[in-house]
């Protein structure tokens, strides 16, 4: 019975949509109705500016470290914080405070990262960053972080975690597949570094 109630308490942990809060509460807007619809942290950059999008996307990466870290916090050594930081993730793509519409699983994936092993985090970090600097795709660089998650956790050799990465890595492509389209037809929004 505790493992199921943890599973539903990381579940509501990443259910948590802060895009959807901070745009109602500091900004008295709904992000849902404005840019791409999406309650993440590009959403609410591009919507409501940069202040608003660190807020998002630093509480939509804590959420993801927090529930991982919930095993270790009740100690329930018995359960992987993978499955429980799965949930999490599983929460912010489809939140039941949000009617299940919900963010594209980066941040809450890089907080559930960063809860299981702080060095793979800095290291899809830089990657993110690096790419991100030198295409200008928020998406792109989403994507090529997730396979270099799989090629990190495959080097450190844990194979749960390359499991969970490759199932993560699935789940942001079929996120930003719309995406997709709009790079194959360069259509797709570049940020400014200006």
């Amino acid at each position: 019975m505790t493992y199921i109630l943890m599973a539903i308490l990381a579940y509501l942990i990443g259910s948590v949509p802060f895009g959807l809060l901070v745009g109602k509460i500091g900004y008295k807007t709904d992000i849902r109705e404005h840019g791409s619809g999406n309650l993440g942290g590009t959403n609410t950059f591009r919507v409501l500016g940069k202040k608003a999008g660190i807020i998002v996307t630093l509480g939509d990466i804590f959420k993801g470290t927090i529930a991982t870290l919930l095993p270790i916090i009740f100690n329930l050594t018995e359960i992987s914080p993978l499955i429980i930081g799965v949930l999490a993730v599983i929460g912010h793509m489809y939140p039941v405070f949000a009617r299940f519409r919900g963010g594209k699983a980066v941040a809450t994936s890089g907080g559930m990262l960063l809860g299981l092993s702080p060095l793979l985090f800095g290291i899809i970090l830089l990657s993110f960053i690096l790419t991100l600097y030198i295409s200008k795709y928020v998406s792109l660089s989403s994507m090529i972080t997730g396979l270099i998650s799989i090629t990190a956790s495959i080097f450190i050799e844990d194979y749960g975690l390359v499991i969970v990465t490759s199932i993560l890595t699935v789940f942001i492509f079929y996120r930003h597949r719309a995406n997709i389209k709009r790079i194959l037809n360069k259509t797709e929004p570049k940020i400014s570094w200006m």
